[in-house]
This record gives C-alpha cells, sequence and structure tokens, in this order.
C-alpha cells in the first residue's frame, strides 16, 4: 500500500511472534536498515543510529544507493561520524512506512494492510527491534547509540531497556519524556487527520486518499520544526507576487505560508497517514520516569553508559533545550562521563539536520576521543 522503500535497503526478520509492550504481537515482521563502513575484526566500532518519525534508514549515500541521505552531510568518510573507522548502523523504526513493518503492511494472517488493527506502539517496541537488529549483526555491544529527536527517546529506552548494549551515547534534540506543548501540537496534528473525512477510520486509499489532514498535520509540524527567529529572517512579512491572486479570499498570501503549503504537499503522499498517527502516539506515551516510581532522574539514573554527549538547540520548542540538559544530568548521576552543549542554532529543533557546522563539531570531536 503506502510503503516508501529506498533502493539498497537491507531487512531484519524479527523473532515471530514478536511481543510488544501493550500486550500484543506481531507476526512475520521486519526491520529496514542500511549499513556503512566496515566492522572491524573484534566486532567493537559499531554506530547505530536510531531516527526521529518520518526519516527513513538512507541516512547517507552509499554504493547501493548513491542518492543524498537525510544525514548526508553528517555521514560518510571524512565527516563527524567517519565511516572510515565506524560500521554505521541506520534503523527504520518499527511502525513506519519506509520499510519496517507498520500499519500501511500486510498483515499476514488476513493478506490486508493492518491499518487501525495493527497492535499499539510503543517507543520501547522500537527500541527492541534495533536491539534485534543489533543482535542480528552478532554485534556485541555499540561503540555508540545516536538519537535524533524521537530516535533520542528510542536510544534511551534501548539503552535502559539493554544496559550493556552501547559504551557511549549521543542524544541530539532527544527527550526522556514528551512535555504537554509536545503532546498537544502531536494531538493536533493527530486530529487534523482522523478528522479529514477520507480517513474513513483508516480506510483510505490512493483514489480517496486525507490529503487535507495530512497537509495540516504536516504545516503543524514544520511550524514547531524551525523557531520563530528563522521564519523572521527568512520570509520577514513578505507577499506574495501573483498576476493570478487565488480566488479564495482567504488563500495564500504570504511568502511562509506559500512555503508550509510546498512543503507540505511534498510530504502527504509520502508518508502513510495511519504510520504517522501510530509513531506520533508513541512519542506521547514515551516517559522514562514510569520506571522509576514517576521520578525521570531517577529513571534516567537506569541508563548505564560510560560517557555520553547531548545536544540541543537553544531556539527548539518542540523538544525545549531544558529537556537535553536535564538527560545529561541524569546520566551524569547515573555515573557517565556527561557533557550537555546548548547549540546557539536559529534553526530550532530541525538544527541538528542543516546547522552541521556546530552540530556535526560537537559530535565528530566526541567520536573521535572514544
Amino acid at each position: 500500500m503506502f510503503e516508501f522503500i529506498p533502493p539498497g535497503t537491507r531487512f531484519h526478520s524479527l523473532p515471530s511472534p514478536f511481543a510488544m509492550k501493550y500486550g500484543k504481537e506481531l507476526h512475520s515482521a521486519r526491520i529496514a536498515f542500511e549499513t556503512w563502513g566496515t566492522l572491524n575484526e573484534n566486532r567493537d566500532n559499531a554506530i547505530l543510529i536510531a531516527t526521529g518519525l518520518s526519516p527513513n534508514a538512507h541516512a547517507a549515500s552509499h554504493d547501493n544507493n548513491p542518492a543524498p541521505g537525510w544525514w548526508e552531510a553528517m555521514l560518510g568518510p571524512g565527516k563527524p561520524i567517519d565511516t572510515r573507522q565506524w560500521f554505521v548502523i541506520c534503523v527504520n523504526s518499527l511502525g513506519s512506512c519506509k520499510g519496517s513493518t507498520g500499519p500501511a503492511s500486510i498483515d499476514p494472517s488476513t493478506g490486508q494492510p493492518y491499518r487501525l488493527t495493527f497492535p499499539e506502539l510503543s517507543i520501547e517496541d522500537v527500541a527492541e527491534t534495533a536491539f534485534d537488529v543489533v543482535r542480528g549483526l552478532e554485534i556485541e555491544q555499540l561503540a555508540c547509540v545516536i538519537g535524533n529527536s524521537m530516535g533520542g527517546m528510542t536510544a534511551l529506552a534501548l539503552l535502559l531497556l539493554h544496559p550493556d548494549i552501547a559504551r557511549t551515547h549521543i542524544n541530539v534534540s532527544g527527550s526522556a519524556q514528551a512535555l504537554p506543548f509536545s503532546i498537544a501540537i502531536r494531538s493536533l496534528q493527530r486530529e487534523a487527520i482522523r478528522l479529514d473525512p477520507l480517513w474513513n477510520h483508516g480506510h483510505y486509499d490512493e483514489t480517496s486518499y486525507p490529503a487535507a489532514g495530512m497537509r495540516i498535520a504536516r504545516k503543524l509540524g514544520v511550524i514547531t520544526y524551525r523557531s520563530s527567529l528563522e521564519w523572521d529572517g527568512r520570509f520577514s512579512r513578505i507577499r506574495l507576487e501573483s498576476d493570478h491572486p487565488d480566488e479564495d479570499p482567504f488563500g495564500l498570501e504570504f511568502q511562509i505560508e506559500s512555503y508550509l503549503e510546498g512543503h507540505a504537499r511534498r510530504f502527504i503522499y509520502q508518508f502513510d497517514p495511519n504510520c504517522y498517527l501510530y509513531l506520533s502516539r508513541s512519542m506521547d506515551w514515551f516517559d522514562l520516569a514510569e520506571y522509576a516510581d514517576g521520578n525521570i532522574m531517577a529513571g534516567l539514573a537506569k541508563v548505564k553508559v560510560k560517557k555520553a554527549l547531548t545536544l540541543g538547540a537553544r531556539t527548539d520548542i518542540l523538544f525545549p533545550v531544558q529537556q537535553q540538559e536535564q538527560i545529561a544530568e541524569g546520566l551524569r548521576i547515573a555515573g557517565a562521563e556527561s557533557t550537555f552543549i546548548g547549540m546557539d542554532s536559529p534553526q530550532g529543533h530541525d538544527a541538528f539536520l542543516v546547522d552541521i557546522a556546530r552540530f556535526g563539531s560537537a559530535i565528530g570531536n566526541f567520536l573521535n576521543d572514544l
């Protein structure tokens, strides 16, 4: 159905059945992943990258797919994550539509897409599947696990559930629990999709697709991924110039509106709506305090690594920088050599994707010191 798998993607079969956190299980499920570099003889130079909600496993170009990846500037020979030194694995999250099993996949018991019959999904389930990929590659311990955005949550869950899986950790614009503002935004995004009549309780197809709901959801997301500082600098109050004004008296008038519209239209048919709902909700549910009687710092103190780096942008409104400071302090309490760096990037939450000068330097320096 609505699955979007890059060329060169590899697949790992999960145990069948695969038990999930909230009691149900999957059969004949798989996880999409890609790798770069060479695993050394001791099998101890592996780095795992856990992604945000929407990326696929194609973080960077390679021989089987020369197309640029979503973190192309960060990963490769001579880059901050140097594939001449490291064997890098990037996994596509369980629940996604980019090759891993999710609501858009075929349920082997019915021959039809799972849609809303897909089991309730948690960040911990995503982490467990990443763990299974690592073990499937016969890697006992990672040199580092790197998590971006939602992947920061996944990385913390992985480290909590499997204390010896990695020696070090880099958490990039992540969090140990969802904050009310973030939950509110994601709730509105899900509501926009569900209120689109063409969503039809998850039963849409190519000819009857909830494009309007997905468009609004994506616009809400993009607004929170960047910062008002960047919007001011890029668009100010510049109006659109057109010889053919929109017939809608309340149509697009400013450049910022046109930008959001174009961005949303490019996205809406490249991500399955039901997958969006499941992954979005999994972030809202995630809370390390659940593992420590409601105490978030005690939950973080259960995460054991030797060394950690936590990065965030001071303009991030979706995963505010105080959440990264909290992670760094919690890992320090747990005994890690833990460093926090707050970046003055103007790009907000998405800064780690575009401000490579700042984020790449910090990540490269950390990895070079291992």
